[in-house]
C-alpha cells in the first residue's frame, strides 16, 4: 500500500475536506501524538506540519484514491458500528473478523483501520454525510460504489440478521450510492436464503434468462479483480473482489444448471 507507507511516515501529505478528511485528521493526528511520547513534542510538531502542508504531487492519482476508499470504508463501518448509540464488543470482533478473512492487512494497517472505526464511531457526523462525500467522488465509478455497498453489507449480515439500524444505514446507501439495482437491504436481506443465487446476480427467480445473463456479463465486468484494482480499489481490498469474482460465477453456474441454459 504505497500511500499508507507515505502517509504514516509523515513526510508528505494529500488534503481531504469533509467527514472523511476530518476522521484521518484525527487519526494521524492521534498517531503523531504517540510518536510524540517517544520522540518529543518537538519532533512531533514538525512530522505533523510536514503531513499538513499538502505536497500532493507526491500521491498519484491512485494513491488518493486507494487512500479515500481506505478510509471511507472504515469510517462508515464505524458509523454502522455505532448507529445504536454504542459500539460493542461484537460488532468490533465482525470488523476485525471482516479484516482477517477478506482482506490483506498487516498489523499495523490493521490497527490503523480499527482507529479510523473508532474515530467515525465516535464522531457526530452521521452516516449519510460520510455517504455522500463517497459518492461524490466516485460517482462516476459504478464499480467502486458497489464495491462500497457489498462491504457494509457482508460486515451487516456477518450474524445473519440485520438490525433496524443497519437496514436503515444500508438503505442509505443504496439511495446516495444511486443503486438502482438494489432492493431495499429488508427485502434483500429476506431473499438471502432462499434465493441466495439470484440475489447475489441482482436479479430476480422471475426474470428471464436473457436478464440474468446479461446482469452476469456485467458483474463480471465489473467485479474483475483487475477492473476494480485499476478504478483505485487499494490492493489489500483485491481478496474481496476475488471472493466477489468467484461468487458471482458459481451463483450464475448453479443458476445455469438450475434452468438448463
Amino acid at each position: 500500500m504505497g500511500w499508507f507507507g507515505k502517509l504514516i511516515g509523515g513526510t508528505t501529505g494529500f488534503f481531504i475536506g469533509g467527514p472523511i478528511g476530518a476522521v484521518l485528521g484525527a487519526v494521524i493526528g492521534h498517531s503523531f501524538d504517540k510518536r510524540a511520547e517517544l520522540l518529543g513534542t518537538g519532533n512531533r510538531q514538525k512530522n505533523y506540519s510536514n503531513w499538513n502542508r499538502g505536497t500532493s504531487q507526491t500521491f498519484s492519482t491512485n494513491d488518493q484514491s486507494q487512500m479515500i476508499f481506505f478510509v471511507a470504508t472504515f469510517s462508515m463501518l464505524g458509523k454502522m458500528a455505532g448507529a445504536d448509540g454504542t459500539v460493542s464488543n461484537v460488532e468490533i470482533r465482525t470488523i476485525e473478523e471482516f479484516i482477517d478473512n477478506n482482506l490483506r492487512l498487516n498489523i499495523t494497517e490493521k490497527q490503523f483501520a480499527m482507529r479510523i472505526v473508532n474515530t467515525s464511531a465516535a464522531s457526530n457526523e452521521p452516516f449519510d454525510k460520510f455517504a455522500q462525500q463517497f459518492y461524490s467522488l466516485f460517482y462516476n465509478q459504478p464499480q467502486m460504489l458497489r464495491t462500497m455497498y457489498d462491504i457494509l453489507y457482508k460486515v451487516a449480515a456477518a450474524d445473519n440478521q440485520l438490525t433496524k439500524d443497519e437496514e436503515k444505514i444500508l438503505d442509505s446507501a443504496t439511495r446516495i450510492f444511486n443503486l438502482k439495482n438494489k432492493e431495499s437491504a429488508s427485502s434483500y436481506s429476506s431473499t438471502i436464503s432462499s434465493d441466495k443465487n439470484y440475489t447475489v446476480l441482482d436479479c430476480k427467480k422471475t426474470d428471464s434468462n436473457d436478464t440474468i445473463k446479461a446482469a452476469y456479463k456485467k458483474l463480471v465486468k465489473d467485479y474483475h479483480p483487475d477492473a476494480i484494482a485499476s478504478k483505485g480499489l487499494p490492493e489489500e481490498f483485491t481478496k474481496f473482489a476475488s471472493q466477489k469474482f468467484r461468487e458471482i460465477n458459481q451463483a450464475y453456474e448453479e443458476i445455469r444448471k438450475e434452468r438448463n441454459f
